[in-house]
Order: structure tokens, then C-alpha cells, then sequence
């Protein structure tokens, strides 16, 4: 540890004195207005200019990242202690009850320049520097659903890291979803359907429309685990959620019924996929993700051969799979009698623009009936609905201490 002494005069040199120890940087707090001191060090002057001294445990150009910053005082009380990085930010911390010591309540980012400035209660000040190494790797994330975006009753939030989250818990304690109406949710862990660790955000029923929803991802300074490299921003978006509409499709009755405020809106006749084999369609609570509007369609990319390849207008995404509700009129006949499609929801072109018009991303697309080939899966799109709440709140990193709103 390093010791840097500075008397009450602005005139006397400073000393700097290498002293053996684990503490790695250390500067000394001068008292403003302070008694004079004689340049002959006589016992008197020397009780005079006592000197406080903090140490603080991060120094250097290399210091290690993922810590929290200790600032430790010698003699006296530390009053204010302040630390800033040099893009604007600042980790935030408390004294300590004896007034020994300050730390802070987040840990030091990675390749990131930090200065300290702390006060002692004798209005002496000193100020430090130091810098934490560059980070080997650095994750990101992608955020759904948009800042300042409507949504649906259905939408989870949901996380995706571009590389794994080993430690997944540590990860979890800073993410936090705040509501307008302490909404009760919980984290859920998972697989993407990309491959990539994603976690979720559920509340316990379907949202309550006009809900207002802030996701802080508070994740500078966290280190992902192996493999996964470090944080090195905060996230932060937020949402709200719109009218209380969901869709329920019957694959017996060949019938799409739209609802809000639990109101029948429009009772539409329909085909889903054929039963019997993959071109079946999925059951289950599922979320609407995107109207694409017009898109091709390629039966080649979701496994089923060159049963089709053409362009399909009002598409509205329910999996990552390619499972979709659109417009078919190439199978009019079928409409409220038979399920002959590949997989998806078709309607007539009026019928399925309506739909287009009136849904919204979030919406849930509720489908029953035995003529599907299985539960849509969790990670394919949304299908967190398909679980218990209790079920759900065993993905969490810190299952059995998440039953409480996360406000």
C-alpha cells in the first residue's frame, strides 16, 4: 500500500512512503485552514499538523474490474466520498456507521477510468485515481419489447445475451422491472430459439391495460461468467400496455373469435394446419410478435419441403417455428370446415386484414383443439403462457425469493 502525506501548509513538499500491505492506493486529507507548522519540525509543529489518512483498494491502470470501491479512513470521520468515471457516471455507496469506510453499492466496470474525491468531517478533502483493466470479452443484450412502444396484454419482457450467462443469479439481482400498478411477475430462464441464453420477465396474469413498465438492466461492472465475458453499459426501456384484446383460435370448430374487454368483437371462419403430421398446427398461449404485412413464404425454410413458395399478405408472426395467422385465399374452401394448411392460421383477404387492422404486438392468440401436433414450446416465440405461474417462477435464477412484485 502507498501512503501520500501532505501537511497543512501548501508550501511543504509531499512525501510519498511505500508501506508493505493489501491496500493499493492511499492519499492524505489536509484540513482547510489547518495551524501554522515551522520548517524545523519541532514537536509542536508535528502535533499541529497531524495528518488523516484514506486508502482506497482499487489503483493503478490495471486494477481488477467486478469489485466494489472500499474507501477506508485512518483517523476521524469520512463525511462525502464521491467516485465518476469519465463518460458522466458515478457509483453511488454508503458510510459506514463508525464513519471508517465508504463502499460502493455497484462494482467498478471494466476498462473504465474512475476518480475519487473523498471529504472527512474536519473539512479536509483528497483526491485519487485509478483505472480497471479492459475486459477479455463483452456481452451485449437485446431488449424486447421497444422504448417507449404499446403492447399488448401478453408481452413478457424479454432478454437476449449475445454470449452465455453462467452466473445467471448475480445477473438477475440486477434486472429490475418496475410498474405503474405493482404488477406480481417473475424471471424465467431459458434457451432462445437462436441458441442464446435469454430471460424473461412474466407477470402472473395477463397485464392490466394501461400498465406503464420500466425495465432497468443494471449491468456495468457485472461479469457474465465463463465463456461470457463482462457488462459494460446499463440498459434501460420502457413500455405500456394497451387494450385488453386477445384472439382464440378453435382447430375443431375452424372458428378465430376476437375479443376486448372480453366483449366478442368478430367471429371469423378459418383453416389451421393439416393434422396428422409436421404441417399441423401448434396449440397452446401464444403471443403475437410482429406484422410483417407481406412477406414470402418458403416452405423449404421451416422443413416442409417445396410444399410452397409465394408471397402472403397480412402476416402476423405467433413462433420463431413459422407459425403465422394471413391471409390464404388459395384455401377458400376450407374456411370454417377443415384445417388444410401448413401450419398456419389462414383466413379470407377481408377477414384477415381485419384481423391485421385490430391486433396489436402483445396480443395473446389462445389455440385449442386436438387436431394440433403438440404445445407450442417456451422458447418458440412466447410460450411462457403455457406454464403454471408457479411453474414459471422455478426458472427463476433466485427461485424462492421471487414471489414478490419486483418493484
Amino acid at each position: 500500500m502507498s501512503r501520500v502525506y501532505r501537511t497543512t501548509s501548501p508550501r511543504r513538499p509531499v512525501r510519498l512512503a511505500a508501506i508493505a500491505g493489501t491496500a493499493v492506493l492511499a492519499a492524505a486529507l489536509s484540513a482547510c485552514g489547518g495551524g501554522g507548522s515551522s520548517s524545523d519540525g519541532s514537536k509542536s509543529d508535528l502535533k499541529a499538523d497531524k495528518k488523516t489518512e484514506i486508502s482506497v483498494n482499487l489503483t493503478g491502470k490495471q486494477a481488477k474490474a467486478g469489485e466494489p470501491v472500499k474507501v477506508t479512513l485512518a483517523d476521524g470521520r469520512l463525511q462525502t466520498v464521491t467516485v465518476t468515471d469519465t463518460k458522466g457516471g458515478r457509483l453511488d455507496g454508503k458510510v459506514s456507521a463508525d464513519g471508517k469506510t465508504w463502499t460502493s453499492d455497484r462494482s467498478a466496470a471494466p476498462g473504465t477510468s474512475y476518480s475519487v474525491d473523498a471529504k472527512d468531517d474536519k473539512g479536509g478533502s483528497a483526491k485519487a485515481d485509478f483505472a480497471t483493466a479492459a475486459p477479455d470479452k463483452v456481452n451485449k443484450v437485446s431488449m424486447v419489447p421497444g422504448k417507449d412502444t404499446t403492447v399488448g396484454i401478453g408481452q413478457p419482457v424479454s432478454i437476449v445475451f449475445d454470449h452465455p450467462v453462467k452466473n445467471r443469479a448475480e445477473v438477475e439481482k440486477h434486472l429490475k422491472v418496475t410498474t405503474s400498478d405493482n404488477t406480481e411477475g417473475s424471471w424465467g430462464w431459458m434457451e432462445d430459439y437462436s441458441g442464446k441464453d435469454r430471460v424473461d420477465w412474466r407477470p402472473k396474469d395477463y397485464w392490466k391495460p394501461g400498465t406503464k413498465v420500466t425495465l432497468e438492466a443494471d449491468l456495468n461492472g457485472v461479469d457474465s461468467g465463463t465463456a461470457g465475458g463482462w457488462f459494460v453499459k446499463d440498459y434501460k426501456t420502457n413500455f405500456t400496455i394497451g387494450r385488453n384484446q386477445l384472439a382464440k383460435a378453435d382447430l375443431e370448430s375452424h372458428r378465430l373469435k376476437l375479443y376486448r374487454d372480453g366483449q366478442l368483437v368478430k367471429d371469423i371462419p378459418m383453416s389451421a394446419g393439416t393434422p396428422g403430421g409436421d404441417k399441423a398446427s401448434w396449440k397452446g398461449k401464444t403471443v403475437l410478435m410482429a406484422k410483417e404485412g407481406t412477406i414470402n413464404m418458403n416452405s423449404e425454410t421451416v422443413g416442409l419441403g417445396s410444399a410452397y413458395n409465394k408471397m402472403v399478405d397480412y402476416s402476423m408472426r405467433l413462433t420463431w417455428s413459422g407459425m403465422y395467422a394471413h391471409a390464404a385465399p388459395w384455401n377458400n374452401a376450407y374456411f370454417g370446415s377443415a384445417n388444410k394448411s401448413s401450419g398456419c392460421i389462414g383466413m379470407s383477404d377481408a377477414d384477415a386484414k381485419f384481423v391485421y387492422d385490430w391486433v396489436q404486438v402483445g396480443d395473446p392468440f389462445e389455440i385449442t383443439g386436438d387436431d394440433a401436433k403438440g404445445t407450442q414450446a417456451l422458447n418458440n416465440g412466447y410460450g411462457e403462457w403455457n406454464l403454471t405461474y408457479d411453474a414459471w417462477k422455478a426458472k427463476s435464477a433466485l427461485a424462492g425469493n421471487n414471489g414478490a412484485p419486483s418493484n
